[in-house]
């Protein structure tokens, strides 16, 4: 079982690695990125909710927490696929995939900030490690030559920022109701890009004959690679997981040098290295138990008013 989950998780990864071509492709056939972001996400919705009322057969769990946590994911996935998309549009797909990487660092920044992880010199090397990857994949160490737009740059890193998100919402709805996280999730993604997508090109989508990319990308991109990568988790410890999750910027990468003839020069490489071997160490030595942030934080509270008293 062991292998099939590592095996599904990578499988999960290659979809998503995909999925960045898929997007490239449309863009450059002038789809507006937030438009590519609501079909994939809006048809995942479907994907996973038809999952839910076949798979799952218990009863409907009313919480606030799972709706507030939930909400949190769902803001995270809508960020985090129109940020990415924006950051291909802006620089390439392997830059943007290896910045959408440095989500484990928000997510350790974050744990700094609420007190749920203590700082260690360990964990601040990661963070510098990561940090000097960036400023050799972007090219900001020569701001006269640099290779990345700013535009690009910050779109990537907003993509891993609302990955974190995306993880500490998923994490903690999911210790309250886990069937129905994902579908809640989805359709507050839905809810929210809905705000901003220009409705008259999302309905040109409908009749035009790149209707076939867009199921493409919403079915591999969000239905079909979520539900392998949520078989796969279970049978997975989160280390190998997060290990094997790096398929996808080694995946898009290779997708743009293919299809759209993107290339890095060599010092780009050493940065996207750089970022991917600290992810990966910082991930290997990071606690494998799911942090329920809501029950520490009203724990801590509930401590501070006793000492008062």
């Amino acid at each position: 079982m062991r292998f099939a989950g590592v095996g599904l998780v990578m499988l999960a990864a290659i979809c998503w690695g995909i999925s960045g071509g898929i997007a490239g492709l449309l863009m450059n056939k002038g789809w507006d990125p937030i438009v590519i972001s609501f079909y994939r996400g809006a048809i995942g919705f479907i994907c996973f909710f038809a999952w839910f009322l076949f798979r799952f057969r218990q009863n409907w769990i009313s919480s606030t927490r799972l709706y507030i946590w939930s909400l949190l994911a769902g803001v995270g996935i809508a960020g985090n696929f129109t940020f990415y998309f924006l950051s291909i549009q802006a620089s390439s797909i392997a830059v943007a995939a290896t910045l959408m990487y440095t989500a484990p660092v928000f997510v350790l920044l974050i744990s700094f900030i609420l007190r749920i992880e203590r700082s260690t010199w360990f964990k601040w090397a990661c963070i510098s490690g990561v940090l000097m990857g960036i400023i050799l994949l972007t090219g900001a160490y020569s701001p006269d030559s640099i290779s990345v737009s700013v535009l690009g740059a910050a779109a990537g890193l907003a993509s891993g920022l609302s990955y974190a998100l995306f993880i500490f919402g998923f994490k903690n709805a999911s210790s309250i109701g886990k069937s129905q996280t994902t579908p809640i999730a989805f359709f507050s993604f839905c809810l929210i890009l809905f705000l901003f997508t220009d409705m008259d090109e999302a309905a040109s989508v409908v009749m035009s004959s790149d209707i076939g990319w867009f199921l493409l990308i919403g079915v591999v991109g969000a239905g079909i690679s979520f539900i392998l990568y949520l078989i796969g988790i279970r049978w997975t410890a989160p280390t190998t997981a997060s290990m094997v999750a790096m398929v996808e910027p080694v995946t898009a990468s290779l997708f743009g040098v293919l299809l759209f003839g993107d290339h890095l020069n060599t010092i780009q490489l050493l940065g996207m290295v750089l970022i991917l071997v600290t992810i990966t160490v910082l991930s290997v030595n990071s606690p494998t138990e799911k942090v329920d942030v809501s029950k520490k934080i009203g724990a801590r509270v509930t401590k501070r008013r006793r000492r008062l008293q």
